[in-house]
């Protein structure tokens, strides 16, 4: 039997509703029968289709190259509307592999330009731009989504959103009420390797359970940048971090913008002259704009496996039509092509989504600044910049603030204290405060012996 064409025919399109016959045909043959894939409780109907293209909501958070190949991807597959949010704008070296954009789109909000391509592009599409950060909006904006998809280049910025979505659960006598949970679903590329994953809030495992999973960040000794630099990347982090706030090029107190030339171009050149110093070779424009930026390589391709597989994770979840991922996959084709799927487990007391204060243990002559580095350094935590609360008398008082800078130089004189000498003992309860989540914490401080040195 002949299939309705999928073709565009202008003369049987209908302009109202900018559908033409056999548009959603590829769609319709998952969703109107059954299969041996099917979700147990997959009940083929037309009007799955209609949720998809009328009221299901997905938020994208992201608009670069993983991102706009998401967008895409949504749209071509029978999702019509979702948002997207995304805080940068549109650097001339994106173009590359971030095909919504143009040249005359240079300098503008990356979700606002993606947004109106696609719309234009793809008849019925209604995406709308957030040209915000994800911390701008509270749980009310995030409740408004059947299903949230990241395609972020950042590990704080997905714990963040992963306690947010924690947060919005409801417990009814300690039970999980289902109805609350929006799933999550996370996608990260660099260079030919990628992942997917699958986060059902409160039921599988969170970005926190599987933290370990992220490479730290590369950071290199003061010492070495500042007298024995062996690499281009010490020679620029040196230009960066030390020279910059001394010379203050570009005016007192202004910073380093990586997405201004002429920033970029003052670091590369001075970084260019330490390095002839020490002999070091290797110094490019494009070295010094990746050190500065924190720039993850990315290849175009490995973004579109990526996208489709998350892409393919919002179609099954908002479907029902086969079983969701269960629950990471990884993808490299470095050599060959190898892919995995294994299940990540939940941990029983994760920072997140345990609902467990997790005990911190220290030395009972540790101090402030003990507790502070396990907060960062912890492969566990990996915090950015802590912020430390406890009661003590039955008064709160803050322990130290660095975020706050009236804050910061009024508490960072308990740094070298003791905590004991602080007014904490073994159990005291601490709340932190930190960019990774948009909630407090609470972690109890254990205090242990000191073993003897044999």
């Amino acid at each position: 039997m002949a299939e309705e064409p999928m073709a565009v025919d202008s003369s049987k399109v209908d302009m109202d509703s900018s559908d033409w016959p056999g548009r959603w045909n590829h769609v319709r043959k998952l969703l109107e029968r059954s299969g041996p894939f099917a979700h147990p409780d997959f009940e083929p109907s037309p009007e799955i289709l209609d949720f998809m293209l009328e009221n299901c909501r997905i938020l994208v958070v992201g608009a670069g190259g993983l991102g706009c190949e998401i967008l895409k991807d949504l749209a071509l597959c029978g999702f019509r509307n979702f948002d997207v949010i995304d805080m940068d704008t549109i650097d001339l070296s994106n173009l590359n592999r971030q095909f919504l954009f143009r040249l005359k789109d240079v300098g503008q909000p990356k979700a606002n330009v993606a947004a109106d391509f696609v719309n234009n592009r793809v008849p019925g599409c209604k995406v709308t731009p957030h040209f915000k950060k994800i911390q701008d909006y509270d749980d009310t904006f995030y409740r408004q989504f059947h299903i949230i998809i990241c395609g972020l280049d950042s590990i704080v910025a997905r714990r963040w959103m992963n306690s947010m979505l924690i947060s919005m659960l409801n417990y009814e006598d300690g039970i999980l009420d289902q109805t609350s949970i929006i799933p999550l679903i996370d996608g990260g590329t660099e260079g030919f390797k990628g992942n997917a994953r699958v986060i059902l809030p409160g039921m599988t495992a969170c970005i926190e359970c599987t933290l370990e999973l992220y490479p730290p960040q590369i950071t290199f000794p003061m010492c070495t940048i500042a007298h024995t630099p062996r690499l281009p990347e010490h020679c620029i982090e040196y230009v960066k971090v030390l020279l910059w706030p001394q010379e203050h090029p570009f005016g007192n107190g202004v910073p380093i913008d990586g997405d201004d030339p002429t920033h970029i171009q003052w670091i590369f050149e001075k970084s260019q002259e330490r390095a002839d110093h020490y002999n070091i070779g290797g110094i490019t424009y494009r070295l010094t704009q990746g050190v500065v930026k924190h720039i993850i390589p990315a290849v175009a391709s490995t973004n579109a496996v990526i996208a489709a597989q998350c892409c393919t994770e919002a179609f099954k979840i908002a479907s029902s039509c086969c079983n969701p991922l269960n629950n990471y996959m990884v993808f490299n084709d470095t050599e060959g092509l190898y892919t995995y799927t294994f299940e990540a487990e939940k941990k029983e007391n994760c920072l997140a989504c345990s609902q467990v204060p997790q005990k911190i243990p220290l030395s009972k002559d540790a101090t402030l600044q003990n507790l502070v580095d396990h907060l960062t350094e912890s492969p566990a935590l990996q915090m950015k910049a802590p912020g430390i609360m406890t009661t003590v008398n039955g008064k709160n008082k803050t322990l130290y603030m660095q975020n706050v800078e009236a804050i910061r130089k009024r508490t960072k004189e308990n740094l070298p204290k003791k905590l004991t000498e602080l007014g904490l003992i073994d159990g005291q309860e601490v709340i932190v405060a930190d960019v990774t989540t948009p909630n407090s914490l609470v972690f109890l401080l254990k205090f242990q012996e000191k073993k003897n040195d044999k």
